[in-house]
């Protein structure tokens, strides 16, 4: 089974996640955050029985250009990392909308918590793989943290872009 990815043809099997990139911006559209986290595993499965996404990063090797920020979002008192460093995304459903467009729902489990999220992503064939690229928007409830430090960003926008790259697997 082959997928359109924007020109591109997604050939059915499993991609693996080898990097993820991340922008915040606070409510008022000031991008307050830049980075990427180090530590990643997942994959982006296209086959028979549908798509899948899975994605693993561990909090702790969060990276940013602003050390400050960096150390915030790692304290216990502001996002738990300490305690729960590893943030799990795993796909319920995921519906093709066509032209590499997904509508995606399924749960984040972060912190102790296990939260149900909807979000729409596209992906785009390059030159070494796919990129997938979702944004969502967060607040201080789905994460189960209303007050603290991180507060003062929430709610804010979170741009994601997954990076699967070599060859489909299978």
């Amino acid at each position: 089974m082959d997928t359109q990815v924007y020109g591109r043809t997604a050939l059915a099997g499993r991609w693996s996640v080898d990097g993820v990139d991340f922008d915040v911006a606070a409510v008022w559209g000031l991008t307050i955050a830049r980075g990427r986290f180090d530590q990643v595993a997942g994959a982006y499965d296209v086959g028979p029985g549908g798509t899948s996404i899975e994605l693993t990063v561990d909090a702790g090797s969060l990276v940013t250009a602003n050390g400050m920020l960096d150390e915030l979002l790692r304290s216990t008192e502001a996002s738990g990392i300490a305690e729960h460093p590893e943030v799990r995304f795993t796909s319920t459903r995921v519906f093709d909308s066509g032209e590499g467009k997904l509508h995606v729902l399924g749960r984040v489990e972060a912190a102790g918590e296990v939260v149900p999220v909807e979000f729409d992503a596209v992906v785009n064939g390059v030159a070494d793989g796919l990129e997938l690229e979702a944004v969502a928007v967060v607040d201080g409830q789905h994460l189960g943290n209303a007050g603290g430090q991180l507060g003062l960003i929430l709610p804010a926008t979170v741009h994601v872009r997954a990076h699967l790259t070599g060859s489909r697997l299978r």
